[in-house]
Parts: C-alpha cells; sequence; structure tokens
C-alpha cells in the first residue's frame, strides 16, 4: 500500500501541466506586423480556420483530424469570450502554445503541434497573440474529442511530455549562416514541418533517429514524402523555395491534401523566408525512411 501511495502521489506529482506564470513574462511591447508574420509561418489557418470557406482568419475551428488514437476536433482561437480565446490572458496562451497546457491546467492533446512550438522565441508567440486579438470573433465551440479510453485521459500526456519534450529553446548554430539559422527556427519551430514528416513510435512520438524521412500521414490517408536528401535530391533550393510559393513541384504536379493548406501559408511568407527554409532543408542529410507501401496494379 505504502508503495502504491508512493507511486500514485509520484505520478501526479510527475504529470502536473506545466504553466508560464504571468510573472515570467518581461515587459514587452508587442508587434502586431510580427504576430502576422508568425501566424503564417506557424500554419495556424490551416487546422483554425472554419472548414469550407475561404477566410483564412475566421479561426473557429472544427477541423476534424484523423489519428491512429481517434479523432481530434480543431478548437475555437477567435477572440470570441465564450468559445475562443477572449478571455484568455497572455500567460495563458504562452502556456498553451510552448507547453501544451490548458488556462485550466489540463493536458492538451499533441495533436497540437506544441512539441515544435517550445523551440519558438517568447516574443514571436507573444505577437503572435497580438494579432489574434486584432481578428474577429467568431462564435462557436468544437465538438468534442472523440478518443478512446486510455489515451482519453489527459493526465498521461504529462508522461508523454516528459518522454518528448526537451523544454529546449532554438538555438542557432555559430557556425552556419543567419540565413540557414532563420530557415532551420522556420523549419522546426513554427513551420513544425517534422510532425507530419516524421515516422512516429507506437506512442504517438517522433523517432529522432528519422526526423523529416517521411512516413504514413498521421491523418490516416496516403504518405507524407521524405523531404531529407533522400527524397529532395534532385531538388534545388530554389525548386524547394519555388514550391513553398506555389505548391507547384519541379515534375510539374501540384502539392494537394492537407499540403495545400500548408501552402496557402508559406505562400504569405516573403521571398527571404522561404529561401532560408530551402537553404536548410537543402542542408538535410539523407535518411532512410519508412518505405511507402507497394502501389497496386489497377
Amino acid at each position: 500500500m505504502i508503495a502504491g501511495i508512493a507511486g500514485l502521489g509520484a505520478f501526479w506529482w510527475l504529470t502536473i501541466p506545466k504553466v508560464i506564470p504571468a510573472t515570467a513574462l518581461p515587459p514587452w511591447k508587442p508587434d502586431p506586423a510580427n504576430g502576422l508574420l508568425v501566424f503564417n509561418a506557424a500554419g495556424c489557418s490551416s487546422c483554425h480556420a472554419v472548414p469550407g470557406q475561404r477566410d483564412r482568419t475566421r479561426l473557429g475551428g472544427g477541423l476534424a483530424i484523423p489519428s491512429p488514437f481517434g479523432t481530434f476536433y480543431v478548437p475555437n482561437i477567435s477572440p470570441d469570450p465564450v468559445d475562443g480565446i477572449g478571455r484568455w490572458t497572455e500567460a495563458d496562451f504562452v502556456s498553451a502554445v510552448t507547453q501544451g497546457s490548458s488556462p485550466a491546467r489540463t493536458h492538451y492533446f499533441p495533436a497540437f503541434p506544441y512539441t515544435s512550438y517550445q523551440h519558438a522565441r517568447l516574443e514571436d508567440i507573444r505577437d503572435l497573440f497580438a494579432w489574434l486579438k486584432t481578428l474577429e470573433p467568431v462564435p462557436g465551440k468544437a465538438r468534442d474529442h472523440e478518443v478512446a479510453f486510455p489515451f482519453n485521459i489527459r493526465r498521461n500526456l504529462g508522461i508523454w511530455k516528459l518522454l518528448f519534450m526537451d523544454g529546449k529553446p532554438f538555438t542557432p548554430e555559430p557556425a552556419r549562416s543567419v540565413q540557414w539559422n532563420r530557415g532551420a527556427y522556420l523549419v522546426n519551430a513554427l513551420g513544425h514541418c517534422a510532425e507530419c514528416h516524421s515516422p512516429r513510435n507506437v506512442l504517438g512520438g517522433i523517432i529522432a533517429s528519422q526526423r523529416f524521412a517521411g512516413g504514413p500521414n498521421p491523418e490516416g490517408e496516403g504518405w507524407v514524402p521524405n523531404i531529407t536528401q533522400k527524397g529532395l535530391g534532385d531538388w534545388s533550393e530554389k525548386d524547394i523555395a519555388y514550391f513553398l510559393e506555389t505548391g507547384q513541384m519541379p515534375d510539374g504536379d501540384t502539392a494537394g491534401g492537407s499540403m495545400a493548406r500548408v501552402i496557402r501559408n508559406t505562400s504569405q511568407l516573403s521571398a527571404d523566408d522561404r529561401a532560408a527554409m530551402a537553404a536548410y532543408l537543402k542542408s538535410l542529410p539523407a535518411v532512410e525512411g519508412p518505405r511507402p507501401p507497394a502501389r497496386t496494379k489497377q
């Protein structure tokens, strides 16, 4: 009994959702213009925009994201005070984005890519919050997630975070160029490219040794390509940058599915930022990823 109580106590302690207190936020003058840049780089509209309409700033949520663990429904992040984040404090927002913790002190499911956003600069997250507050409120609350036991027990995510979150901010590599470091930041932190372009283990964590090496689509249909030099070896930096602007591949094909939504965001970035992302991606060494299933002959 003593061991059991001690074990439960340790579990409870280790799984307490981490939050950023308001006192930890230094004085800051928000820059909404940079917030818009962060919004596009982070792809917020790809998931949070209301499905079926063209306005990327109507962030009422509702998109269904299927996964091996169940179906997640993207929440409303408009400034609506009832259904959105209109009553959130800046500390609430920073805690949600970088720690995956809600204002109610519960864990968010990692369908929200906070494992990548944890590396974002605090100033960028604060600017994003300032920009979001300038948008029109959108009423309506997304439906509840459809996640079966035991994955629906949010407290368990505290252990998951210990396994798959390092809490380290992005640190530039001094030996690399300013452009390369900018690309590394956009790809790994805000752009969260590895969240889809990497295979995952049975717990849903990215397999670090095969980061960016492609794998089964987390949403259940199709295959996400390898974006290391194993998959993009024939692409030039200009090819990659042009793809991020237009969605057009060197062979004339175009991006489809969820990648088409991503292109709607990266096309809004500056040419310099797309070139930086291309420079970083082109520098990734070739990594062998999972083999896609053989196509059946029609």
